[in-house]
């Protein structure tokens, strides 16, 4: 079995029955719609893998079902493959300029068709995949760390990812719990399925359930956070940041597999699994009553804790020789030396910020440094929130930067000094900057800033 669903959009019924039982006996699950109506009720219901549609149907023609599909969301919503028995050059040409994978002749033959369908499923497949490589280039996809505690933790997360159940991943900030989970994401079964990240912190009010079950104005669908996951893995990036109204509203679509998307009516199927993150004490938020406490323990069926770097400070050498040529190689910085004085004193060094703040305290190192050899000064600098000196000599000044890294330092100082003059809270953040909260939550993340570790410290 196949497992893929394919929407045949057919008004003549022999041909309609002819193609859906060949389809059927090579594992497919087939869906059937003999008009332009019934086949938008189809792609309300459910997203299909593939579809075979008619260029002319008794309430309209497939071209412009075509040109409807690609109007609203700028591309199809999955491979087409046009079927006629009165097509014209223009018509084809027309079919594939607005996106068709194909476009086959009747009378059918079914080799041609099976075929065909076959290579349209493949294809579609190869581009996720591709398009999800290029995403994780720049991701750390893998735990770094040959230490006993992070080869359990690996075995760990190996071991889970054959399974579906929900997994909860718990950590201090910046010790690599999207890391880990992207890793169970390319352990288990679900691999070559979608791994859809969301941003709890950034979803709000009405916004928060159209980003997360879609919506539908009139012909016009908007896929949400869930159905994109299909067939995958949703990560829920700081869940304990999640409102109750959101958290019964997800455990509700999650537990019966289904969803109605704002605006629509009809039921559509979603299977994924969760993975959650969270840096807080989700117990203690339930007992706070800021968390509801079935959400809690479907959550929890499997816990995992990514411990602090300063629990296996073994690893420090190798995860600073692996950002160090990572920050080589993706962005071509000069290498620099660590040498044994260095490391011995950076082991000495609490990590508040774990692996996200070495990650940083090697690129910026790399990026103001003169020397080859990396000198003392330099970390003590750094690591006490100052400057590092230029060539050991005068205190750095941002007009001498480089204009990234400059704009960047700038920004995190501005930034955390409005979060502590809103006392951490996003919502005035944002007001006070102007910024929308979608993107004022990508930008402190980018600058390794935690809106939730500021406000446990105020």
């Amino acid at each position: 079995m196949t497992g893929q669903s394919i929407l045949v959009i057919e008004d003549e019924p022999d041909i309609r029955g002819l193609v859906s039982d060949i389809l059927t006996d090579e594992g497919y699950e087939i869906h059937v719609a003999e008009n332009v109506s019934k086949a938008r009720e189809a792609c309300r219901s459910e997203r299909p893998d593939l579809i075979l549609l008619d260029v002319w149907l008794p309430d309209g023609d497939g071209i412009g079902l075509l040109r409807e599909w690609k109007e609203e969301g700028g591309m199809l919503p999955c491979p087409v493959v046009m079927m006629s028995g009165h097509g014209t050059v223009e018509t084809a040409v027309e079919a594939t300029r607005l996106g068709a994978y194909d476009f086959i002749e009747k009378p059918l033959s079914m080799a041609k068709l099976i075929l065909t369908v076959a290579r349209a499923i493949e294809a579609d497949q190869l581009s996720r995949e591709n398009i999800g490589l290029r995403r994780q280039a720049l991701r750390v996809v893998y735990p770094e760390g040959s230490s006993p505690v992070m080869q359990a933790l690996r075995a760990q997360a190996q071991r889970i990812a054959r399974h579906d159940a929900w997994v909860l991943i718990s950590g201090e900030p910046g010790t690599g719990k999207q890391t880990l989970a992207r890793y169970m994401h390319s352990q288990g079964r679900r691999r070559n399925r979608p791994f859809v990240e969301v941003a709890v912190a950034a979803l709000t009010g009405e916004d928060a359930a159209a980003d997360l079950f879609g919506r539908e104005q009139g012909p016009q669908i908007r896929h949400g956070l869930l159905e994109q996951a299909d067939g995958g893995i949703l990560f829920l990036d700081e869940v304990a940041d999640m409102d109750l109204h959101t958290q019964g509203r997800l455990l509700s679509a999650l537990e019966s597999q289904s969803l109605v998307r704002i605006g629509g009516a009809a039921r559509v199927s979603v299977d994924v699994q969760v993975v959650a993150a969270t840096q807080g004490d989700l117990a203690a938020e339930v007992a706070a009553g800021r968390f509801r406490e079935d959400f809690y323990y479907r959550l929890s069926v499997v816990p995992l804790h990514v411990p602090p770097l300063r629990e296996h400070i073994e690893d420090l050498p190798d995860l600073i020789d692996y950002y160090a040529d990572l920050l080589h190689a993706q962005e071509g910085l000069p290498k620099r030396r660590f040498s044994p004085a260095v490391l011995k004193r950076l082991r000495r060094h609490e990590w508040p910020g774990n692996i996200r703040e070495l990650r940083n305290l090697v690129q910026r190192l790399m990026i103001l440094g003169t020397d080859e050899e990396i000198a003392i000064p330099e970390i003590d600098a750094i690591l006490s929130g100052h400057a590092p000196r230029q060539g050991h000599a005068e205190e750095a000044d941002l007009r001498d930067l480089p204009l990234r890294e400059a704009r960047e330092r700038f920004e995190r100082d501005y930034l955390l000094r409005q979060l502590e003059r809103t006392e951490g809270n996003i919502t005035r953040l944002a007001e006070t900057t102007g910024l929308e909260r979608t993107h004022l939550y990508r930008k402190l993340r980018s600058l390794g800033i935690e809106p939730r570790r500021m406000r446990n410290e105020t």
